[in-house]
């Protein structure tokens, strides 16, 4: 048994991971500071229903706030870390960038500093697919360049990959950063195209549809997620970077169709142009995790089954 801090635990994969570490029998410390990126009424309803039931020790913070970091620390004796606690989103960085590498890069060292310390065993971190920019080559794959970021949150990521390298080099940390790709489901963020479509869809209201649909996406399942960061939470040696996403890739028109099968309802679509910030194709080359014995194995088809008979229930739709 490990006693493992989930840096925004309150979160959607947080919590999820926090379930399924505390069902093998760990121990789990979540931070978060339940901030308003998104109605935080719902990371309230993570804790006290989706983690009913279940004995953790919750801390109401901020990342940036060393001191406390610190006092997690010594306090929980913490042996492995899960660190997820970030501002999300491309669209939201190009609006506020400041409080972006603030909470994103500035937090991350508070939590590195505490790991060097303490000497903690394996350090999980959440980067993301975006660090890819306007890769053409896809798959995209670790070994490929991601030195043309195209939003300040995809930077964030990237200056976090760099800077937990220069952690592992220095003081032998086990670091990895995984590399989420359009992470779905049930409890899922409400900023995510999944729930903003179902949002509209259900209201009789237009979705937006970027790019004039011309999308794909390896969609990641969040029990698919979730298996991946613990797998590599439990393995992860020396630095290293690993996308994290779903086998197939599926086009976002596919998505909204079997959204639109699930709902019993056609969407009324909105064709616009592509946004900045954002990119056409997100494919991920995971071979190098599914060395580590991982496979996805959650279909759109089931996964967007799964999010909609808890999106009815949860909303009372």
């Amino acid at each position: 048994m490990a006693t493992i801090l989930i840096t925004g635990g309150a979160g959607f994969i947080g919590s999820a991971c926090a379930k399924k570490l505390m069902d093998r029998g760990d121990k789990v410390v979540i931070i978060d500071n339940f901030n308003n990126y998104y109605d935080p009424s719902l990371k309230e309803a993570r804790i006290k229903k989706f983690l009913k039931g279940y004995k953790f020790k919750l801390y109401r913070g901020d990342i940036r706030d060393a001191k406390l970091i610190e006092k997690i620390f010594r306090k929980e004796k913490i042996d492995k870390v899960i660190h997820l606690a970030a501002l999300a989103g491309v669209r939201n960085s190009l609006l506020d960038p400041r409080s972006y590498f603030d909470v994103n890069v500035m937090g991350s060292i508070n939590l590195l500093e505490a790991a060097v310390k303490y000497k903690i065993k394996n350090f999980v971190f959440a980067s993301s697919s975006s660090v890819y920019g306007n890769n053409k080559k896809t798959p995209f794959s670790e070994s490929d360049p991601v030195d043309t970021p195209i939003s300040p949150y995809a930077a964030s990521k990237k200056t976090d990959e760099l800077i937990a390298h220069t952690y592992s080099h220095i003081y032998g940390l086990n670091i990895t950063a995984l590399r989420f790709f359009t992470v779905y489901g049930p409890w899922g963020r409400p900023d995510m195209a999944l729930f903003l479509f179902a949002d509209g869809i259900t209201s009789g209201k237009p979705i937006n549809v970027f790019n004039r649909g011309k999308m794909s996406r390896n969609f990641t399942y969040i029990d698919d997620i979730v298996s991946g960061t613990i797998t590599v939470l439990d393995k992860c040696q020396g630095y290293g970077v690993m996308n994290i996403g779903g086998d197939k890739e599926e086009t976002l028109m596919r998505y909204i169709e079997v959204l639109e099968k699930n709902l019993g309802k056609k969407a009324k679509k909105n064709m616009l142009p592509m946004q900045p910030g954002d990119v056409p194709k997100t494919v991920a080359d995971i071979r190098r995790l599914r060395k580590l014995g991982w496979k996805p194995t959650t279909r759109i088809e089931k996964g967007i089954a799964n999010f909609v008979e808890w999106y009815k229930k949860y909303y009372n739709k």
